[in-house]
């Protein structure tokens, strides 16, 4: 982890879950990663670590839900429209 997220905040992200329930050193993780930028990947990793938590005790749903580790963050790419360069910009509108 400390090769692929050099960050120190990034790791921290990743190990919220674990900090939360105390057991940091209990798991060895393994985890494939594709897409978006090193941000958006530590936090999808935070909730998958999270998830795989809860799968393993259930008893730890509650406090993990509390701190807000459960919630998949929704936004998405905004698809391209016909008749433009991009999802939002236009071309140059000319009167003449």
């Amino acid at each position: 982890m400390d090769a692929y997220f050099p960050s120190s905040i990034l790791q921290f992200i990743v190990k919220q879950p674990l900090a939360k329930l105390g057991v940091e050193e209990k798991y060895d993780i393994k985890a494939n990663l594709d897409g978006g930028g090193y941000k958006g990947q530590a936090e999808a990793l935070r909730l998958a670590i999270a998830r795989a938590l809860v799968k393993i005790n259930a008893e730890d749903k509650a406090a993990l839900k509390a701190e807000g580790f459960l919630t998949r963050d929704a936004r998405e790419v905004e698809r391209k429209k016909p008749g433009q360069p991009k999802a939002r910009k236009h071309f140059q509108f000319s009167k003449r």
